[in-house]
């Protein structure tokens, strides 16, 4: 290279570093320098300073304007999903009748007439009307009324047990006959003292009305479906049980709709498919007239963050059958309460959830899938609708080559800022020597790599902060005692918590800005997006490497910002961030933002209510702030951009530290008030009140001591401090904590227990030991029987060095419990025999065990749900007393514990 070339470009980069470094001087220096000028200067700079408080404030009325331009996006898609209704044969007002027939009895407990009589005769009486207008269709109806008793685990050591519990199978097929059958499921009772209008008789009103459409179809089905309309769901699932490990119909059912709910009307949510079998998924994805469906769901409710279940884990574990299951999930507040009533579900949002299932029915028993699915198996779907318009699947294994490829893009992406960044351009030797180039060049690409890194730990600063300022808040209200705040005012959350989280995020960047005036803001701009595309692309590559179906959320937050990113960047390097630039890089964010919007909104109105009446030792106040906080740190993961573009971020400092500060006060002085009683949008406080007595046997049998009283069972975090002022009696010096010695002492965990009079049932529970004999093996067997009311526990606790080597409960052999403790639930329906079980023993080996405690303790519960004996006069007497905002679900029960 000559020297007059050389020369020339020495001077051509040595002017452009100057002219850069004057630029950058300029304007990191600006306010200082108007500082220490005089009035006439400050008058003369007032334009430009109008121009960086202008653009202080444009960037917030941007960025607020995008935010809530997307949030009334969801909420209008919320609105549509309730009350958009498309035309079909499903009939949503003659489904209402149903429903507000089958609730009119009240609350259907297992065993009560109510449920087991007048419920069932109902249901048989419309299925007869249905099946007299299929005789000159081409289809018939096969109606059979099962009884089942059985007993099986359900994981730990808690076991069902069951005896003459009601189901109603329904067999629709064509006059053709057929051999395989889709299976739809509801259950038709109740908890105590709620008359179960979403959980679930609406869905067996709508399963009534899809049976009544499909019969009248013209065009013969090719296969059948089973309409199960199960009565024993709220006592540990056991009705579907019966159903599938017993009747004789069940060999021939190849997948299977469940409807359920975890809330009171609006949309129904498919939150669980599977497993596998991803040709559901694609059969829901074709045929559902309004999709709302997400794998996310799924993989939260799967992952045990929901203390719930449904019939769909008998039907996969015991049936081992694919299936679809649905719920519900608006306004979880009122869920197995009194306010769980037919009004509160909106007849559109029947005729949606009507629509789904008629037509993903319909679709299912034409497919071919369906007569051979074990061709089908194998294989999970990625699937998520996009505001309830469309519903997007794809096969997970092609999710992961998508994820990949795009964590690959994302990698060269990376790798070619780190070539081709800008500081390769200022630094350049006039040197011939290709090798000492390269070194400058790696240098270069070595010092951006450290700029990431530093910006990678600034960004997770940042976080790990924000989290820590929001359960110190959370502390505060704690301590305060203003736990549940946002129970009846969610947005007072949003606003204390999201404040707080947003001011953390912004004040650490702001002094990390003023900490690195060697670069300049379009550099600081680009270097922190390309932060958080490179955490979003770790975040990629770890859930899909764990197999995460929900790996499509970071794939979303990767590619759109990515794309957008490239087309723009040559407008942004020439002109910086206009107005035009930051509008346009909003639009490239408009997708994965509004997706992620929507899936926080069906999170928090989950889990808010999940949340208010959780019994956990964990504070909730805590949840809901990590909630929020997450919430916010995903948000403005791209957001962070335009902070390093502003060239003040004082005015939104101030208006957040006010927000925080007024919003801090106002919850400290309890102006929100957790709970409501307001009729239009009641928010109770749920407790639990048995009316108990307790009898305490010694090792002969004979009556060793007793008494009564009212067990009170919190059912949220706040115990009962909002209601001593109401009920000065229940107070904290009456709380009571489960004996160890005596299994669960009638109470649960933690109880407030207030002495009472005696209960006396009409129908006693009956408690007798048939026989007690040695086995050859060193056992000893022991025989009961046991006569009562429809809902019964029995809690075994073997002392130390004993052990339980058998029994009568399903599976044979107990499993080992560190703890010791073993837990029954029996339920049964009317006209069923005395209970009989057994259980062998394994005496101690050594004289350890205390001959005055015995070998081990019995207790039996007796609660009585229903009828008379389900209520007595101090009762009723002590429910008067609360205040309408709480919801007291109560019983009667007795409590007999014996030693052997």
């Amino acid at each position: 290279m000559s020297d007059p070339v050389i020369m020339q470009i020495r001077e051509r980069y040595s002017t452009g570093r100057r002219i850069r470094d004057q630029q950058n001087q300029q304007q990191w220096d600006s306010r200082d320098e108007e500082a220490a000028l005089n009035g006439l200067q400050s008058r003369k700079h007032k334009p430009e300073m109008r121009a960086g408080l202008l653009a202080e404030s444009s960037a917030v009325i941007l960025l607020l304007g995008f935010v809530c331009l997307l949030w009334i996006l969801v909420l209008i898609s919320v609105q549509q999903l309730i009350s958009s209704s498309s035309p079909g044969h499903f009939n949503a007002l003659r489904a209402r009748k149903h429903l507000e027939q089958i609730t009119s009895v009240g609350p259907r407990t297992v065993g009560s007439p109510e449920n087991e009589i007048t419920t069932v005769n109902y249901l048989l009486d419309q299925i007869e009307q249905i099946r007299s207008e299929s005789k000159t269709g081409p289809h018939f109806i096969t109606v059979d009324i099962q009884r089942p008793t059985g007993c099986f685990s359900l994981g730990g050591f808690t076991i069902s047990c069951y005896d003459h519990v009601t189901n109603i199978a329904v067999k629709l097929q064509p006059k053709t006959s057929a051999q395989h059958f889709m299976l739809a499921n509801c259950h038709f009772d109740s908890v105590p003292n709620s008359p179960g209008a979403s959980d679930d008789a609406v869905s067996c009103s709508v399963m009534l009305e899809v049976l009544h459409s499909l019969v009248n179809l013209s065009m013969p089905l090719k296969h059948g479906v089973i309409f199960l309309f199960n009565g024993a769901e709220e006592t540990k699932l056991q009705a579907s049980h019966g159903f599938i490990t017993q009747h004789p119909w069940a060999q021939q059912v190849r997948a299977f709709v469940n409807l359920e709910a975890a809330g009171v009307g609006g949309k129904e949510l498919v939150f669980q498919t599977g497993p596998e079998n991803p040709w559901l998924v694609q059969a829901y994805a074709r045929a559902a007239v309004h999709p709302f469906a997400s794998v996310v769901g799924q993989e939260i409710f799967q992952s045990g963050l929901i203390p719930s279940d449904t019939d769909f884990r008998i039907f996969r574990d015991f049936g081992n059958i694919p299936g679809i299951d649905l719920a519900f999930i608006e306004n979880g507040f009122l869920y197995h309460t009194k306010y769980d009533t037919p009004e509160r579900i909106h007849t559109n949002s029947i005729q949606r959830a009507g629509d789904n299932i008629l037509s993903v029915l319909k679709h299912l028993v034409m497919s071919e899938e369906l007569a051979d699915s074990s061709k089908y198996h194998h294989g999970n779907m990625v699937f998520f609708d996009m505001l309830g318009v469309t519903l997007v699947v794809y096969p997970a294994h092609v999710g992961t080559i998508i994820n990949y490829v795009v964590a690959v893009a994302t990698m060269i992406y990376l790798g070619t800022k780190c070539i081709l960044t800008s500081r390769v351009d200022q630094i350049f030797l006039p040197l011939c020597d290709t090798s000492v180039l390269m070194r400058h060049m790696l240098c270069a690409a070595g010092r951006y790599i450290c700029e990431l890194v530093c910006a990678v730990c600034v960004l997770i600063l940042s976080w790990v902060f924000t989290l820590l300022t929001v359960l110190f808040v959370a502390l505060l209200v704690k301590l305060m005692g203003r736990s549940m705040f946002w129970y009846s005012y969610f947005y007072a959350a949003i606003c204390l918590y999201g404040s707080a989280a947003v001011g953390i995020i912004v004040l650490i960047h702001t002094l990390a800005k003023t900490q690195c005036r060697s670069t300049g803001r379009v550099d600081l701009a680009e270097l922190f997006f390309d932060v958080s595309l490179l955490l979003w692309c770790c975040v990629l590559l770890f859930l899909t490497s764990h197999g995460w179906c929900s790996a499509y959320l970071p794939m979303m937050m990767v590619v759109f910002p990515l794309i957008s990113k490239l087309l723009l960047s040559r407008h942004f390097r020439a002109r910086g961030a206009t107005l035009q630039y930051s509008v346009l890089y909003l639009m490239g964010l408009a997708i994965p933002y509004i997706h992620i919007m929507f899936l926080i909104r069906v999170i928090f109105e989950v889990f808010t209510p999940i949340l208010g009446r959780s019994t956990s030792e964990t504070p909730p106040d805590f949840i809901m702030a990590l909630l929020v906080a997450l919430a916010t740190v995903i948000l403005s993961s791209y957001f962070i951009h335009f902070i390093y573009l502003s060239r003040s971020t004082k005015w939104i400092l101030a208006v957040l530290g006010s927000v925080f500060t007024l919003m801090f006060v106002l919850v400290g002085c309890g102006l929100f008030f957790p709970y409501s009683a307001d009729p239009s949008s009641p928010r109770p406080k749920r407790v639990s009140v048995q009316h108990i007595t307790r009898r305490f046997h010694s090792l002969n049998g004979s009556l060793q001591s007793s008494d009564s009283g009212f067990c009170i069972n919190n059912q949220d975090y706040t115990g009962m401090q909002h209601i001593t002022p109401y009920i000065p009696q229940i107070n904290d010096s009456i709380c009571t904590l489960c004996q160890e010695q005596l299994p669960y002492y009638g109470f649960p965990r933690k109880s407030w227990y207030l002495p009472a009079p005696e209960v006396s049932p009409k129908a006693p529970l009956e408690f007798q030991l048939l026989s007690r004999q040695e086995t050859e093996w060193g056992t000893i067997k022991m025989t009961f029987e046991v006569k009562g009311p429809s809902h019964m526990s029995l809690y075994l606790h073997p002392h130390a060095g004993v052990s339980l080597s058998s029994w009568s409960f399903g599976g044979g052999t107990p499993g080992f419990n560190l703890s010791g403790k073993y837990f029954v639930f029996y339920s049964h329906g009317l006209d069923a025999a005395a209970w009989n079980f057994w259980f062998e023993i394994q005496p101690p080996k050594s004289s350890d065990a205390s001959p005055d405690e015995g070998w081990i303790s019995l207790a039996i519960s007796a609660h009585y749900f229903s009828g008379s004996d389900g209520h007595s006069e101090q009762l009723e007497s002590l429910l008067k007393r609360f205040p309408a905002w709480v919801f007291p679900a109560s019983w009667i029960s007795t409590y007999h514990m014996y030693r052997y």
